[in-house]
């Protein structure tokens, strides 16, 4: 069994799609890459300030907190700063991409496998530096991906189809499935890829889509766009049906434009 440990850069997931995953589905992921996981980090903003004074919000912050740790995380707190502008506008930052960048590269010493949980190409020296050490690197991120990091890591998880990770719409009739809209036909039909499980060839691309059953905000889409969407891999989210012709995607929805 291979040794791991998982990094994850918390705010930039969030921000780009993640509000909401299951950090014990991730754990699962790298699990199922035949590993055993002896290290689980997240890095996490923490607003001290605001949470001194406003007793709702460090509630909520805390049991946030609290969910994550029940997870099997250990979390590394960035505290917010504040900056104020010469035009009087305030900035604030909280970059933990340093603190989980040297973390990554010392713990790597006792570690077989590294999971980067960000889609930031900052961490593009970080995978390299790594790899140079003779470690597998695998990343997992929703959107805003820098193509560099999907090209240099591994392996690199799309995290929106991963099962579970997500919760998906439980108002509907008919189970839903998100997928990735790899390719686009001239005549209007393309296919989806979505993820089985969570091995690495846990994949199945040959689900049928016709522009007809897609839409965008509400919207039919052009010939144009659906090539637009194939061409940035959007995921689609969609119900499956069966029939002579193999499986095909129905009452399909724009959910993400890139993955």
């Amino acid at each position: 069994m291979l040794k791991a440990g998982i990094f994850i850069d918390m705010e930039n997931l969030v921000i780009n799609g993640g509000w909401g995953m299951r950090l014990d589905v991730v754990k699962e992921l790298v699990e199922a890459q035949g590993t055993t996981i002896l290290r689980a980090n997240t890095y996490m903003a923490v607003d001290t300030n605001r949470e001194r004074h406003d007793i709702e919000y460090r509630e909520r912050s805390q049991k946030y907190r609290d969910r994550i740790r029940l997870a099997g995380f250990h979390i590394v707190e960035k505290e917010i700063k504040r900056f104020r502008n010469e035009d009087g506008t305030e900035t604030v930052k909280a970059n933990a991409d340093l603190d989980m960048a040297v973390d990554a590269i010392l713990q790597a010493e006792n570690l077989d496998y590294i999971m980067i949980g960000s889609g930031d190409g900052d961490f593009l020296r970080l995978v390299r530096a790594l790899q140079n050490k003779g470690k597998r690197v695998d990343a997992i991120a929703f959107s805003n991906v820098s193509s560099e990091l999907k090209r240099e890591v591994d392996y690199y998880f799309p995290a929106s189809i991963i099962p579970g990770i997500l919760p998906l719409k439980d108002n509907a009739k008919r189970t839903k499935y998100r997928g990735i809209l790899e390719t686009v036909k001239d005549k209007g039909f393309g296919f989806l890829s979505i993820r089985t499980g969570f091995k690495v060839t846990d994949i199945d691309s040959g689900i049928f889509c016709h522009i007809s059953q897609v839409r965008e905000n509400g919207e039919p889409i052009s010939n144009d766009r659906f090539l637009e969407l194939a061409k940035r891999n959007a995921v689609l989210e969609f119900e499956k049906t069966e029939s002579v012709k193999g499986t095909q995607a129905e009452n399909a929805v724009v959910y993400q434009t890139n993955s």
